[in-house]
């Protein structure tokens, strides 16, 4: 079997063709075909206000700027994620907690007594994450932030299908990275119901100034200020044209990882040597599929497996039990259940463009390997 990449993105002729005519055109930085993303973005969401970002975590740090997050502020998020999530809460200053998992699903659980002994700052933050697409309980973590009075973000880097998110938060963030549902090589959103937060938004990321690209160039000359200390982040045109087709697609492309989904679920669901998460088939949206299989043996299986021509990723070790975060003095034993889930975990390849031959073949060769 020739090698079966770990992931291959949608991209083809008429997203070609979409960035093409952006480049005859002569706006390439932010300008009508990202609003024109932004609108079709909110259409797709459901929610009110989008902006384009250059990925999602710019979109994550945004957030966490414009909603008085920074130093002083604690940030109660999942080590189990991508270092990214974390990564933005430093990056504004504020302090990360880390608080365990679900055994179950490996998503944060909106538990009041978990929270009750924090000690907060001048304003808090609830910032979990849809792992692999499983929809959180968003209604239960907005009505604890609301008790807390802090802001609820949601990290929503797999979960673009997902039909909640957006909606009870102050704001959810999306990743356009390639190995995600649709892409434009770097980027990703922010959306909120909230109309002053994206207001400020805007402005932030764009260093804070009081007018973009767009309102300065397409009129007469008028003088801008910086009103806010600002970032860089904002999404460009070139990005936005290349996403704009795809929007089209997402249902047709969650219909078919879907059906993956499903046939690797039938496939390892008994099998005593694996594992597997809990889904709740209405909500999930398909982005990731991984197996638990004994932490002693993943190395070996994932080794295997690639010797087999089986691309595989690991989504993800606990972020306490990285390098770069010893500082944070979680040491291994702080969180069994995201620490277990990252020692087990093996992601297999899905994506529409797998077929019925390669599955089979994955299947097949998984549970040669993990038997």
């Amino acid at each position: 079997m020739k090698k079966i990449e770990f992931f291959k993105h949608n991209v083809g002729k008429e997203e070609k063709r979409a960035v093409a005519t952006c480049l005859d055109g002569r706006f390439l930085t932010t300008g009508g075909q990202t609003a024109k993303f932004e609108r079709e973005f909110s259409f797709y969401t459901g929610v009110d206000w989008s902006l384009g970002t250059m990925s999602c975590t710019h979109a994550l740090e945004l957030a966490l700027k414009c909603l008085g997050i920074g130093p002083g502020s604690s940030v109660i998020t999942t080590p189990l994620t991508f270092a990214a999530t974390t990564l933005a809460i430093l990056r504004v200053g504020a302090i990360p907690i880390w608080v365990d998992v679900s055994e179950h699903t490996g998503n944060m659980i909106p538990y009041p007594a978990l929270y009750k002994n924090l000690q907060w700052g001048s304003r808090s933050a609830i910032l979990p994450v849809h792992l692999y697409g499983q929809q959180l309980d968003v209604e239960g973590f907005a009505a604890l932030a609301d008790n807390y009075s802090a802001a609820f973000i949601e990290d929503a880097a797999h979960a673009l299908e997902c039909p909640s998110v957006g909606h009870y938060s102050d704001a959810a963030c999306y990743s356009f990275y390639p190995t995600k549902s649709i892409t434009c090589g770097e980027g990703g959103a922010v959306v909120t119901m909230n109309e002053e937060l994206y207001n400020r938004m805007k402005i932030n990321r764009t260093h804070g100034m009081s007018a973009d690209a767009s309102d300065r160039y397409t009129t007469h000359f008028r003088h801008w200020d910086i009103v806010d200390l600002g970032m860089k982040c904002n999404m460009n045109d070139i990005q936005a044209s290349m996403l704009i087709p795809q929007l089209s697609k997402v249902q047709k492309y969650k219909k078919a990882r879907r059906a993956i989904f499903e046939r690797y679920y039938e496939a390892f669901c008994k099998n005593k040597n694996i594992r597997l998460l809990k889904v709740d088939w209405n909500t999930h949206a398909f982005h990731l599929f991984t197996i638990l299989v004994d932490p002693c043996k993943r190395d070996a299986i994932l080794e295997e497996l690639q010797n087999r021509n089986i691309g595989v990723a690991v989504n993800y070790r606990s972020v306490n039990t990285l390098t770069a975060f010893k500082f944070m003095n979680k040491p291994r034993g702080s969180f069994p259940n995201a620490e277990r889930i990252g020692d087990s975990t093996i992601s297999l390849p899905l994506y529409p463009k797998l077929t019925r031959k390669e599955v089979e073949y994955i299947i097949k060769n998984v549970l040669e390997v993990v038997n």
